[in-house]
């Protein structure tokens, strides 16, 4: 209803707040919603009030201030959901594993070659050859199975619950595993370790502007590969992870709430039914000399979100935000997460919680927002944003919580998960390099992401174990070790693993159909046949007598004697 002024009445009205008919009310001490009595608005006429100008004010034409909720910022809230928008998700395409993936998939190494590529390993390859010849006397050049060999058995220490032990304990004979020295031995393993490189070092100079430029180029790949294999589903959590390091650094973090404290932060966006990681970026810090960084959790949603459409994401605090939220709804994407109290746009009857009952919840209503205040406790206010949600629905149960928070809990854990999941089974090494620590950890991911491939491909795999991840990264890991393991030219000392090594080299060479069920049985120590006081056990034998000798008993002649 409008009001007709002379221009000396409307200003007088504008400037002296006391005359207008204010329609701004909060809540009761109660805390109810029902007792909450304000009028209602639409989104349209908040806006105009707000955008009225001079000119208007002349002619004479002024509305009453419109009834709602008020942010520091002017934007308005209505109490009531009857000027809001109903929430049609849009359509979203195929989930799960890719068609390029579900085509290469064939057994548990194939899915785990899918992120760990033939291209990645040459490259580290030339770089580790280039660096081992530089730094280590007689170095001998790495190829591509025994890197391989060596990832198996960095994965098999994750499994066996190693990643701390020292490789001389590993290498042990009494307290180690066969399959390790079976392998390689330790000495070779040290070196590859040593010499394991990314990139040419002497190129660096060139790319000084780039922080990870030690890895830049395999990361690239990888971060490729993740994207391509897998489609997510319609819910999406974003959080960050934390890749423990202590050494040097210029874009280490800290950050107390997790385990490490200290290391490389990567934003990740993961599938919340199946914790995959779909897309992951390293935080290296502001640049030099820059200031920092403004909506940062803005642009790292957007980021990490870019080409989706019909999903709901799901974040914390540090992304959540009004702007965020407008980004991606024009992205025909939906956004719930919980908000600061400190964002202006929030209006004050959302952020008051003196008087109000345990359990109460209090509802902010947009066209296409919806906001919360939920009270779990006396002196705790839970603030949750979402346009997924455009209703004030609450559990029937005894904490009433409104729908928000419960759809909240459910897909917030999605890179938790992950954390989770690799942290079991880490493969991560002591290191002071920090492109070493994320190999270590590109690895652990790679690892996990083709369990989930395999698993869609092939469900009834292990079905009935409660370990089938456990299995799975077992079975990867010998899987790299055996071609190597076949290729050995000298057996180890140790008669059962050198019987090991000989299993290996006959499943190689024979016809794996026809190979047999047990190993070949190694020859039995006997004593040798020629020692009078102290009798060694050994398993050599003459070749024309047939006793059992030792080696101060043994002759070494040229073919040509010999006849």
């Amino acid at each position: 209803m409008a009001s007709h002024y002379n221009t000396e009445e409307a200003l007088r009205m504008v400037m002296d707040p006391e005359s207008e008919d204010s329609s701004l009310s909060s809540a009761e001490d109660s805390g109810d919603d029902a007792e909450i009595s304000t009028g209602e608005e639409t989104e349209e006429s908040g806006s105009d009030s707000r955008g009225a100008d001079s000119s208007e004010i002349e002619s004479g034409d002024m509305e009453e201030a419109p009834a709602g909720w008020i942010g520091k910022n002017g934007l308005t809230w209505n109490p009531t959901n009857a000027e809001t928008l109903r929430y049609v998700p849009a359509a979203i395409g195929n989930t799960g594993p890719t068609h390029y993936a579900t085509a290469r998939i064939c057994d548990p190494l194939s899915s785990f070659l899918l992120f760990v590529t033939d291209e990645i390993m040459l490259h580290i390859v030339s770089k580790t050859n280039l660096q081992g010849r530089r730094t280590i006397a007689n170095w001998k050049d790495v190829d591509s199975d025994e890197l391989r060999a060596y990832v198996g058995l960095l994965i098999l220490a994750g499994v066996y619950r190693s990643k701390h032990e020292s490789t001389l304990s590993l290498w042990n004979e009494k307290s180690g595993r066969m399959v390790f020295r079976a392998t390689m031995s330790e000495k070779r393993f040290h070196h590859i370790s040593r010499a394991l490189r990314f990139d040419d070092k002497l190129s660096r100079p060139r790319r000084r502007c780039d922080k990870l430029a030690p890895i830049r180029h395999i990361w690239d790949m990888w971060t490729h590969r993740l994207e391509m294999m897998f489609c997510p589903g319609r819910e999406i959590c974003v959080d960050e992870q934390l890749v423990p390091f202590r050494g040097r650094c210029g874009f280490r973090q800290y950050m107390p709430k997790k385990p490490g404290k200290y290391g490389l932060k990567i934003w990740a966006a993961c599938d919340v039914d199946t914790a995959y990681a779909w897309r992951v970026q390293l935080y290296t810090g502001k640049a030099a000399g820059e200031r920092p960084e403004v909506n940062q959790g803005m642009r790292v949603v957007l980021e990490l979100t870019e080409g989706l459409q019909g999903h709901a994401v799901t974040c914390d605090n540090f992304f959540t935000s009004i702007p965020l939220s407008e980004e991606l709804l024009k992205r025909k994407m939906t956004l719930v997460g919980t908000i600061r109290k400190n964002k202006p746009e929030l209006p004050p009857q959302l952020l008051q919680t003196r008087g109000r009952e345990v359990f109460s919840s209090v509802f902010a209503f947009r066209m296409t927002h919806t906001a919360v205040s939920y009270v779990p406790r006396h002196g705790k206010n839970v603030l949750l944003l979402s346009t997924k949600h455009r209703t004030p629905s609450v559990s029937d149960d005894a904490k009433r919580k409104p729908q928000i928070i419960m759809d909240y809990n459910k897909s917030k854990g999605g890179v938790d998960r992950l954390d989770q999941a690799v942290c079991a089974y880490s493969c991560r090494r002591r290191t002071r390099r920090w492109p070493l620590a994320l190999f270590h950890h590109m690895i652990d991911v790679s690892l996990y992401n083709g369990f989930v491939l395999w698993t869609a491909v092939d469900p009834a795999w292990k079905q009935s174990k409660s370990h089938r991840r456990r299995l799975y990264i077992e079975e990867v890991g010998e899987a790299l070790v055996k071609p190597h393991m076949a290729r050995r030219e000298r057996l180890p000392r140790p008669s059962l693993t050198a019987e090991l090594v000989r299993h290996a080299q006959y499943a190689a060479a024979s016809d794996p159909s026809a190979a047999p069920s047990a190993a070949p049985r190694a020859k039995a120590r006997r004593q040798c046949d020629l020692c009078s006081i102290k009798r060694r056990r050994v398993v050599t034998t003459c070749c024309k007598c047939g006793n059992e000798v030792c080696k101060d008993h043994t002759l070494t002649i040229c073919s040509n004697c010999s006849t």
